[in-house]
């Protein structure tokens, strides 16, 4: 699966947003992923999953981890495609962590799967939280990298498509200076900039 085929994919499902968004980091920008909006297609979704699965085949993973929400469809399905047990972390208190009664292995090979990566925050504490459980974690993947490559998540990393689209602090946001109301997707509500 070629990048472009991927971009294109969240145009024809309208999961490519044009506007004024706040982003799960806090951050503003005039691009919004819906992954939502593509993920709810599971022809689609196991086509990006098989794409990312292929790239770890040889590595040996025996479970796939994801942070909830928004990377639990596709890591459930690149599990699937690697014939792997899936987790996934989640906020508590702040705090990403493993819940539900979720455990891990010392030394378990793990792979991190993410929807759409901006900063790497999310893909980077649940990394972090896999390793201070014991886990070893191989690598991470999305479906999308919004930061043209520059995230850091603390292991080797790829993506389906790479986008490079700006994604800035709302002191310095052109659209809030304009007066141009933010959406937070997902919520619906409105952001008083």
């Amino acid at each position: 699966m070629q990048a472009d085929d991927v971009i294109q994919k969240f145009r024809e499902t309208g999961a490519l947003l044009e506007g004024h968004f706040v982003l799960t980091s806090g951050l503003h920008s005039a691009v919004y992923l819906q992954c939502a909006l593509v993920l709810q297609h599971p022809l689609v979704a196991a086509e990006f999953a098989r794409a990312i699965a292929d790239h770890f085949r040889t590595q040996n993973i025996s479970t796939v981890a994801s942070p909830a929400i928004g990377g639990i469809i596709i890591g459930h399905e690149v599990a699937r495609a690697l014939d792997a047990r899936f987790i996934w972390t989640e906020r508590q208190d702040g705090a990403m962590v493993l819940r539900r009664g979720f455990t891990v292995s010392p030394g378990e090979k793990f792979l991190v799967v993410e929807d759409v990566i901006t900063t790497g925050g999310s893909t980077r504490e649940t990394v972090a939280t896999l390793q201070a459980s014991g886990a070893e974690v191989i690598g991470a993947a999305s479906i999308i990298d919004r930061s043209d490559g520059q995230a850091v998540v603390g292991v080797p990393r790829i993506a389906l498509g790479t986008l490079k689209v700006a994604a800035v602090d709302p002191a310095v946001c052109e659209l809030c200076q304009q007066g141009t109301p933010a959406i937070k997707p997902g919520s619906r509500k409105v952001q008083k900039s």
